[in-house]
C-alpha cells in the first residue's frame, strides 16, 4: 500500500454516509467529480476497491466496510482537537471527562456542574455516572471519583472525603412491618441491594456488613432505583444519609448499632492532571465537597435525632 492522503479519508467517509456522490459532494462543499477523484485517489493508493458504483449509489465492498470504523474514530478525533485548539485560544477549554459513581454523581456533583459550565464556557463537560470501574489509563475518563483509588501505577490520588451509611426504611414500611430494635432484627426484613454479580467496586458490596450472609432480595445496579423502591415500601435499603436525607420518607433504623463509613477518592492519571482543564476540575470538586462537608459527615446521633424530630412532625 501506497501512502495515501490523510484529507482523502474525509471524501470517503462522507460517501460512505451520504451513500451517493452528488449528496457526499454538497454536504462537503465541492464539486461531484472532485469527490470521485479523491475517493479513486485513496482506493489507488491502498490497492483495494472501497465501493461498489451501481446506478442506485455506492455502496461499501467488505475493504471499505473495514476501514470506516478507522475513518470515523479519525474523523472525530480531528473534531475533538479543533474544539480543543479552538478553545485554548479563548481560555481553559477542551473536553473534560468526570467518572463518578452513581450517588456522588447524580445527587451532590451535578447540580453543581452547572456554576462550573459557567465559570469555563469553552470547556465541554462529560459526566458519566458508573458504577464499573472506568480505565483512566486508556484516557475512557479524565478524572474518576471512586472509594477505591489504583495502588500501582501513574496516578493522582486525593482522599476527597468520608461519609455514612446507614439502613433505610420508609415510614409505611415501618409502620406494618415487624419491629426493628436491634441488628438481629434486620435479617427478618427484606433488602433492596446490588445485583451481586455486578458490584464492580468492592466498597458497594454492603449487606454482609450489615448481617453476615444477608442478601437483597429486589436487585439493582442503580442505587436510584434502590431508592425509589425503599420509598415506595418494598423493604430496607442500606443508602448514603447524603442521599436519604433528601427523602422525608425514609427512616433511618438502628443507627446507633449500623453505620457504615466509606471515602470518595479523586484520580487522575499523572499524563493529563497537569493540564488546565483536569486542574480546574479538580479544585472545583475538592472546593464544593469542602464547602458541604455537612452533607457527607453523619453520626448516629445525628440520625438518630433526625428519626426523632420526623415522629414529632408526623405525630
Amino acid at each position: 500500500m501506497r501512502a495515501f492522503d490523510w484529507n482523502d479519508l474525509r471524501f470517503f467517509l462522507s460517501v460512505a454516509q451520504a451513500g451517493t456522490v452528488s449528496q457526499a459532494a454538497r454536504r462537503l462543499g465541492v464539486d461531484h467529480a472532485t469527490v470521485i477523484r479523491r475517493v479513486e485517489a485513496l482506493e489507488h493508493a491502498m490497492g483495494v476497491k472501497l465501493f461498489e458504483r451501481t446506478p442506485r449509489g455506492y455502496y461499501l465492498t467488505s475493504n471499505g466496510e473495514r476501514l470506516l470504523p478507522s475513518a470515523e474514530a479519525m474523523h472525530e478525533e480531528a473534531r475533538r482537537i479543533g474544539r480543543e485548539m479552538l478553545a485554548a485560544n479563548h481560555g481553559i477549554g477542551g473536553i473534560v471527562r468526570i467518572s463518578t459513581l452513581e450517588g456522588f454523581g447524580n445527587v451532590f456533583l451535578a447540580r453543581r456542574l452547572p456554576k462550573f459550565a459557567a465559570r469555563y464556557p469553552n470547556l465541554h463537560i462529560e459526566l458519566l455516572t458508573l458504577q464499573q470501574i472506568v480505565a483512566l489509563s486508556r484516557r475512557e475518563s479524565d478524572i474518576a471519583i471512586t472509594l477505591q483509588p489504583p495502588e500501582t501505577g501513574r496516578f493522582v490520588r486525593e482522599k476527597l472525603i468520608d461519609y455514612t451509611l446507614f439502613v433505610y426504611g420508609s415510614q409505611d414500611y415501618l409502620a406494618r412491618c415487624a419491629p426493628i430494635e436491634s441488628r438481629d432484627d434486620l435479617r427478618d426484613h427484606v433488602f433492596c441491594g446490588y445485583i451481586d454479580d455486578l458490584v464492580f467496586v468492592r466498597g458497594l458490596d454492603y449487606l454482609d456488613e450489615v448481617a453476615k450472609g444477608l442478601r437483597a432480595k429486589l436487585q439493582s445496579s442503580s442505587l436510584h432505583a434502590q431508592t425509589e423502591a425503599a420509598i415506595e415500601g418494598y423493604g430496607l435499603c442500606v443508602l448514603p444519609a447524603f442521599i436519604a436525607v433528601r427523602h422525608p420518607q425514609l427512616v433511618p433504623v438502628v443507627p446507633d448499632q449500623v453505620a457504615l463509613t466509606r471515602s470518595y477518592w479523586l484520580v487522575a492519571s499523572a499524563d493529563v492532571a497537569p493540564s488546565p482543564r483536569v486542574q480546574a476540575i479538580r479544585q472545583f470538586i475538592r472546593a464544593e465537597v469542602d464547602a458541604n462537608r455537612h452533607e457527607f459527615e453523619w453520626t448516629p446521633e445525628q440520625a438518630a435525632r433526625m428519626t426523632q424530630d420526623d415522629s414529632l412532625a408526623v405525630g
